[in-house]
């Protein structure tokens, strides 16, 4: 692979994991911050709407592309539940930031990624493409995590509006990386949005399945479920020295 200039990864379940406890933990400080505000609904009654709101936002966007934002899903809980809030009430606006807190902490590297980054580093133009709705705590992660000054591009879905696989995304990292399709890879874990995504973009997906290989459960959301396989054949890695390998002139499955 002479031929590539550089390299975008995906985020989560690529890059890096979550413990699954995160998401209990999340939902538990987003209710108890709007508790505090004197928002009082019951947990279980809004853990069920606020993950159906979810659901169906999530589910909107997958028909033009356009990010959603977490707001409009506690926004529409709450109104299921009788307490009518407005998507950008300070209100929400502080449970939402408690929401995210805890994935600050339950946030993990994959074992050898900063090794990986450096490596590669010194022979491409690396960048960061993940769909993630609230830049500033994708951001955070990413700092906390000692990775973000590996990274030349760094495109959060809910800071450009857009979310895998629109093209949009694609061209914009490329922009960012001052490459052309054919010069770049991208690494994903996600079939549709991470490797079918970049092939129709013009861009060689390499599809990572550490995660799946070694059962390790997938970062905890609403959309976390995964199709078996891309649609378009790629090289299939499952560890870092797999990467390394493809790029040095190996051949993984």
């Amino acid at each position: 692979m002479n031929h590539v200039k550089a390299i975008g990864f995906d985020l989560f379940n690529t890059l890096i994991t979550v413990e699954p406890q995160a998401l209990v933990e999340a939902v538990a400080r987003l209710w108890g911050s709007l508790r505090e505000d004197d928002i009082h609904v019951e947990h279980e009654s809004f853990y069920k709407a606020h993950r159906r709101a979810a659901i169906h936002h999530i589910g909107e966007t997958r028909r033009d592309g356009r990010e959603t934002h977490n707001r409009f899903w506690v926004s529409a809980a709450l109104d299921q539940l009788g307490f009518p809030v407005d998507p950008d009430d300070p209100r929400i606006t502080r449970a939402v930031e408690n929401y995210f807190s805890a994935f600050l902490e339950f946030c993990r590297l994959i074992p050898g990624t900063e090794s990986m980054l450096d490596a590669l580093g010194k022979r491409y133009r690396l960048g960061l493409l993940s769909n993630f709705t609230h830049p500033p705590a994708a951001k955070s992660i990413v700092d906390n995590l000692g990775i973000s000054h590996f990274f030349e591009a760094l495109i959060i879905s809910g800071e450009v509006g857009y979310r895998k696989p629109h093209p949009f995304v694609f061209r914009l990292l490329l922009e960012k990386l001052g490459v052309r399709a054919e010069e770049t890879l991208y690494v994903g874990d996600d079939p549709e949005p991470d490797i079918d995504g970049a092939c129709n973009a013009g861009i060689q997906a390499v599809w990572t399945t550490y995660v799946r290989d070694r059962s390790i459960p997938l970062a905890p959301g609403v959309a976390s479920d995964q199709l078996d396989g891309p649609g378009c054949r790629v090289p299939r890695i499952s560890s870092w020295e797999d990467l390394l390998d493809l790029l040095d002139g190996g051949a993984p499955a």
